[in-house]
Parts: structure tokens; sequence; C-alpha cells
């Protein structure tokens, strides 16, 4: 566990260092825009199941 613990530091550490650059904060910056992007298409998928599920109970 304490293996584990340091190497989630040492990542935090290097992505800090790294978002530091220009080129680190564009790669960040793409990761966002594709992780918002991903989390938006779970949710609508989510809420669209959902709706699809109701409309079958209330049948």
């Amino acid at each position: 566990m304490l293996w584990f613990a340091a190497g989630v530091a040492a990542g935090f550490v290097v992505a800090h260092q790294i978002n530091q650059t220009k080129q680190g904060k564009e790669f960040f910056s793409s990761i966002d825009v594709k992780t918002k992007a991903f989390s938006q298409a779970v949710a609508d998928a989510y809420h669209a199941r959902e709706a699809e599920l109701r409309e079958h109970d209330a049948a």
C-alpha cells in the first residue's frame, strides 16, 4: 500500500511539472475535453435508457 501511495504522489508531481510547459498544458487540455465529452455521452445514454424504461413501465 505504501508503494501505491508513493506512486500516486510521484504521478501527481510529474503531472504538475508537465503541466508547467506549453505542450503539457495543451496535452492536459485535450484530455480534459475528451473526458468531458465521454462523460456527457455516458450521461446522455443513461438518461435516454432511463426514459425508455419509464415509457415501458407506463405502458
